[in-house]
């Protein structure tokens, strides 16, 4: 017999499922000591990491906020001086900036919460990933401690709201993951229940029936939790998961945008970068330099909150960078499957209801192929009937388990016989530009040492006029451009046709060899002599070239939908339908309530979200673009194009680089002015819908960052590239690359991205987040409601 003195102690942090299993089964865990586990770090890890940034830089009044984990948030009371960030702030004559300030929340106006300009806290030692834990006392604002006291402890106080009585009676974490232990103790049955015992956050979008749900916004629900889970959180119940957290997110999955209209701000922020933003939760941090962004996208706790070891999984969102951005930035691993074989939007709120999805942040492959298959319904598979896009093919849903696919070895030649396209136009850049010299020139060298010369894939390159070809990689017959050129004429000839900011054509060759045409109502181009329909049948053919920029990059920005003004009333209504049907009211069911109950860490969303409450119309303006018309054209056009590069170069998928960029600076300057640092190509995958696998591809220790400079009429600050290194303490900041394919071959994408995994191990664990002291770990959390 085993002496137990022999058995290893089981680490928690950067266990797998399957090591989480294979402990409790030897004894040498339990599902109480896992969540208290992750407590204890959240208690040590989960605090604000970001500072105010004022006029004066004067301290601010000490604040306690939200309670986390048992002990309220502790708010800086040292503030960063905004002439430091940005130059020449004397001479400043634009509109009045939005300065940092501490200011009451409307969800509960004894919790404060950071408004306005802020910047991340060096070496803070906090990420802020998760807003919500499933804790009984702190799980709810609107049956908050005592109004959340555990039913053996007796009845409720008086002023408790009746909804609570409802409440109370749900598990938190701690006394779920106890049930689940007295239950099935060392020997559950993860046939039934794969996901027995695993921890998972969720992107605060998903609904969850016993915690706070808002979408991470600051808004005041008579109820604040809704009345069942979303279909996907559902689902992982059913299969012996533990429902921990709400990860911080930018707030209504990005903020959704302004249609426009006659409210403008007050105030204006000179960046929101780094802002993945919630007025309620708060700011996250990246956890390999605190002062920089914790994602490209929304779904920012989510991926941070597996990176720095507070959960196990998480489930995301993503529109076009949300999953994607935040696993690249905290080096975790993401499916992000096809649009839409997992509902996002039946029970969550969304952005864009025509590109919101739904992904799998863990630190493997392995990992988030069996969150995958654990997410499937027996009888239903992954339909759900309150999200219209679930309706996809069934020919596109893998008959066999996912994870079964993602165990392919790391060994020399395991991807023999297999053919790569490297899209080489997400590593191009502007010549003499340093930003992206260190990522791009890492993920090259990473593609070619590991998928090809390692793991024996044929590599095949794309072609850019900014890309040098590498003489060793065999070249396209077929690249995007080509595909382009021959399909845009064919499915989205509106392109040919579009005009830049300034009123004058994208696509100069096009207007110069047509005969005068109106592009746009009262806008007439064109100094040729070709009629445009002409036009598009040389191109198509190759009789005449392209336009010099139609390419991934250019073709990819889109006119604002209305959808969200149709989204949100959708799930409001529903949500207080679901209630009424439990004998509850309640009474925020449209903007105009949504936005009286609400507030916000910027002034430039009150005046979006009031323009929202004014929109009636779901087209746009008569005379202009159409955005639900353009979201629907382009899937269709990119989807194409992907195949024609896919077929006409007998590859198996695809692979690039997901951002040149590395995590920008919390409050910075933008890249080139581009707002949140999405380079254009990036969007074409989810602007198509295609399945995507993001993996851990290293990290740099050497970056450019933009800087501010004061426009010349001094009414705004703009972006201005530099050449001056700032230096990265090891491992540095992140990168990944991105494998793609069609719908339907996601087993091909799992093995070549559990064999790249494999091959390099590229993850290395956040060092400023590492293990506890073996006293920081001791003892549970429980609130002053929980049962003894």
């Amino acid at each position: 017999m085993t002496d137990p003195r022999d058995v290893p102690p089981f680490r928690l942090e950067e266990a797998t499922i399957d090591q989480l299993h294979g402990a409790i089964r030897d004894g040498r865990t339990t599902c109480v000591a896992v969540v208290e586990h992750y407590l204890a770090r959240v208690r040590a890890f989960n605090g604000v990491a970001s500072a105010l940034v004022t006029e004066d830089g004067a301290p601010v009044a000490p604040a306690t906020g939200a309670t986390r984990a048992g002990a309220p948030l502790r708010f800086p009371t040292e503030t960063v001086k905004a002439s430091t960030i940005l130059p020449d702030l004397d001479k400043y004559k634009g509109p009045p900036l939005e300065f940092g300030r501490m200011e009451a929340t409307a969800s509960d106006p004894a919790v404060p919460q950071q408004f306005g300009m802020i910047v991340g806290i060096p070496n803070a030692g906090q990420v802020n990933a998760l807003a919500t834990l499933n804790i009984r006392g702190e799980r709810s604002v609107t049956c908050r401690g005592d109004f959340d006291r555990h039913p053996s402890l007796g009845l409720l106080p008086p002023g408790a709201p009746a909804v609570c009585e409802h409440f109370r009676r749900l598990p938190d974490a701690l006394e779920r993951a106890a049930e689940l232990d007295a239950a099935h103790g060392r020997n559950p049955d993860l046939v039934a229940m794969p996901m027995y015992g695993v921890v998972f956050s969720f992107k605060d979008p998903f609904d969850t029936k016993d915690m706070r749900s808002t979408g991470g916004g600051d808004a005041r629900y008579d109820i604040d939790f809704p009345a069942r889970d979303h279909v996907l959180v559902e689902q992982l119940r059913a299969k012996g998961a533990i429902i921990f957290a709400k990860a911080v997110n930018t707030e209504y999955n990005g903020r959704a945008g302004d249609p426009g209209g006659r409210h403008k701000p007050d105030k204006v922020l000179p960046s929101t970068l780094g802002y993945q933003r919630s007025t309620w939760g708060g700011n996250p941090s990246n956890p390999y330099d605190t002062t920089r962004s914790a994602s490209l996208g929304s779904s920012s706790g989510s991926a941070l909150s597996v990176s720095a070891n507070l959960v196990m999984a998480s489930l995301g969102e993503e529109t076009r960078a949300s999953c994607r951005g935040p696993s690249n930035h905290n080096a975790v691993a993401l499916i992000l499957p096809h649009k839409s074989m997992l509902g996002f939007d039946g029970g969550a709120i969304g952005a864009d209801i025509y590109c919101d999805r739904s992904g799998i942040h863990c630190r493997t492959i392995g990992d988030c192929a069996k969150v995958l298959d654990a997410l499937k319904d027996p009888e239903s598979g992954y339909y759900d009937p309150r999200d219209p896009y679930t309706t996809v093919p069934r020919s596109s849903v893998l008959s066999t388990p996912y994870a079964g696919h993602a165990t392919a070895p790391g060994t020399p030649g395991a991807l023999k016989g297999m053919r790569l396209g490297i899209i080489r136009e997400s590593m191009v850049y502007p010549p003499g530009s340093k930003t992206e010299e260190p990522i791009v020139t890492a993920a090259a060298r990473e593609i070619k040492s590991v998928l090809g010369e390692r793991l024996g894939a044929a590599l095949v390159e794309s072609s850019d006029p900014l890309w040098t070809p590498d003489p060793g990689v065999e070249r396209m017959t077929t690249d995007f451009r080509c595909a382009l050129a021959r399909l845009v004429p064919v499915f989205m000839p509106d392109l040919l046709f579009r005009l830049s900011r300034d009123g004058r054509p994208v696509f100069k060759e096009f207007a110069a060899a047509i005969v005068p045409t109106e592009f746009m109502p009262g806008k007439i181009f064109g100094g040729g002599k070709m009629q445009p329909i002409d036009y598009c049948v040389e191109m198509a053919e190759g009789r005449i070239a392209p336009p010099a920029n139609l390419d991934l990059a250019t073709i990819q920005q889109q006119e604002l939908a209305m959808a969200f003004r149709f989204h949100i009333p959708q799930y409001l209504t529903r949500r207080a339908a679901d209630w009424k049907a439990q004998g509850f009211a309640e009474t925020l069911v449209d903007f105009p309530t949504l936005n009286a109950r609400s507030k916000f860490w910027g002034d430039d969303q009150r005046a979006a979200f009031r323009n929202w409450e004014e929109v009636a119309d779901p087209r746009n303006p008569f005379g202009s673009r159409q955005g639900v018309n353009e979201r629907i054209m382009l899937r269709e056009l990119l989807r194409r194009v992907d195949m024609m590069v896919i077929l006409e170069n007998k590859l198996d998928a695809l692979v690039r680089l997901h951002t040149p960029w590395p995590p920008g600076l919390i409050g910075g300057a933008y890249q080139y002015d581009i707002v949140s640092n999405l380079a254009p190509e990036s969007l074409s995958g989810p602007n198509a819908g295609l399945t995507e696998v993001l993996v851990p591809a290293g990290f740099v220790t050497t970056v450019y960052d933009p800087v501010f400079r004061l426009s010349p009429d001094g009414t705004r600050y703009v972006s201005a590239p530099s050449g001056t290194p700032t230096r990265i303490p090891e491992p540095g900041l992140p990168f990944s690359l991105v494998f793609r394919a069609e719908p339907g071959r996601e087993d091909v994408l799992l093995k070549i991205a559990s064999a790249y995994e494999a091959a390099s191990r590229r993850r290395v664990p956040p060092p400023a987040f590492g293990p506890l002291p073996v006293k920081s770990r001791a003892g549970a959390v429980r609130s002053m409601a929980s049962s003894p």
